[in-house]
């Protein structure tokens, strides 16, 4: 039995093609699902919708899919010890790799990370359990959404399943902050007992989705950011001492920073030499684009995004006794440039979350979910206003399915657009037809 390609389920019932490569199921799996369709309408940044320019949950998923899938077919001619197969997580299959990019960000609520927070505020205060992201990822692919002559989910490979678990933990285990929750999370390690996983290790491909995605991140958004004109592109704006204070508190602050050893360094120097680094680069760039501002910005991102990808490579990780994916510069990580892009992506962050417009949509959108929480977490009342196909799912899998699991997967897989509309009909003193389709 080929470890990677096994599936958790049988196959359902029906016909596919035999000529079909087992990840190339996966992919068509993924982008026909309903899960993959509602990243369209759901925020990256800024609101789906707020414009045609601005990326969403799907732009985002489908760029990061892209470099990630282009930085494995380069490094499975870089590492010779791949072509070896020494272990069934040190592999670097393109498809798998792209797959994994696609489904990466399934389990985002509508609007954005505050949607993710409130919802485990909601859960955690009122039933003591957690609503994460990444753990909401399984939910889905793993039992929410359904295939053809399956209940399971959309049984996807091993591979790809472990190349989506960038958090190999249990989420309920004390002090995890992401991870699977433990539903999920028995059937994720069986699957790695069976490859023989290294404790809290992630595969090879997990580990270049999660860095490309850090990449797109610390590149796309700020384009948008420029485009919305939140990042000005002028000394005043990049020289101003709040900015650098900002960046270093969201540095300081973010517990995921530790490995990067910002302790060793001036942290303000870096940020200074950073902003005043990407401003020159602009500056030149506006003059050779003969200052065409949208053509400076599409060569920003694709110059940084190039520099990113192209220093990408595997090293040894002895304190795990594995291999890590990351920045490499003459054979060792390079901090440096690690460093620089948590800059960018905490550039991203202060100058586009922390805008006291996009505040003000991120307070209505916890406004709202509570609110639809409040409609629907009673039971007897709740089966009132909830769709029927949804009610009797529930009632198939109530046995091992709380009331708040279910409300809080209802209100997860919403687009924003969409709780919107569902909160307008309950809440607004004007309403939609009857008729519309849900």
């Amino acid at each position: 039995m080929d470890l990677r390609k096994m599936r958790l389920d049988e196959p359902a019932i029906g016909t596919f093609s035999e000529e079909r490569e087992e990840y190339e199921r996966d992919y068509a799996r993924l982008i026909q699902s309903p899960a993959f369709r509602r990243l369209q309408g759901k925020s990256q940044v800024f609101g789906a919708g707020s414009g045609d320019y601005y990326r969403t949950r799907l732009t985002h998923s489908l760029e990061v899919s892209q470099i990630a899938r282009e930085v494995s077919r380069r490094l499975g001619k870089q590492y010779p010890f791949l072509d070896r197969r020494e272990h069934p997580g040190l592999l670097l299959d393109p498809t798998v790799v792209e797959c994994a990019a696609l489904a990466h960000d399934f389990g985002h609520p509508p609007f954005g990370h505050k949607g993710e927070e409130v919802l485990n505020e909601l859960l955690q205060e009122f039933h003591g359990m957690k609503y994460e992201g990444n753990a909401q990822n399984y939910r889905i692919l793993m039992f929410l959404e359904k295939r053809a002559g399956s209940g399971s989910g959309l049984d996807l490979t091993a591979s790809v399943l472990l190349a989506v678990n960038k958090y190999p933990f249990c989420l309920d285990d004390e002090g995890r902050l992401k991870g699977v929750y433990r539903e999920e999370w028995e059937r994720i390690n069986h699957l790695r007992d069976l490859w023989g996983m290294p404790p809290e290790c992630s595969t090879l491909e997990a580990q270049l989705m999660d860095l490309c995605d850090d990449i797109a991140y610390s590149t796309h958004d700020i384009e948008d950011g420029i485009r919305a004109g939140k990042i000005q592109m002028n000394r005043t704006f990049f020289e101003d001492d709040r900015l650098i204070d900002n960046l270093m508190h969201e540095i300081e602050v973010d517990q995921g920073n530790g490995r990067l050893r910002w302790d060793e360094i001036d942290m303000r120097a870096m940020c200074r030499q950073a902003m005043n680094e990407y401003l020159e680069q602009w500056e030149e760039l506006y003059i050779q684009c003969e200052r065409e501002s949208s053509r400076t910005r599409r060569e920003m991102k694709a110059r940084w995004v190039s520099t990113f990808a192209g220093r990408v490579g595997i090293i040894d990780d002895p304190d795990k006794g594995w291999k890590r994916v990351t920045f490499v510069r003459e054979g060792a990580e390079d901090l440096d440039l690690l460093r620089t892009m948590e800059i960018l992506k905490k550039l991203a962050w202060v100058t586009l979350i922390k805008d006291f417009r996009v505040q003000r949509l991120q307070m209505r959108s916890e406004i709202m979910i509570r609110r639809l929480w409040d409609s629907f977490c009673d039971p007897d009342r709740g089966r009132l206003i909830l769709p029927p196909d949804w009610i009797e799912s529930f009632e198939r899998h109530k046995s091992h399915w709380s009331w708040p699991r279910f409300i809080s997967d209802y209100i997860s897989g919403m687009t924003d657009a969409y709780a919107s509309k569902v909160y307008n009909e309950l809440y607004a003193s004007k309403t939609g037809s009857i008729y519309e389709m849900d």
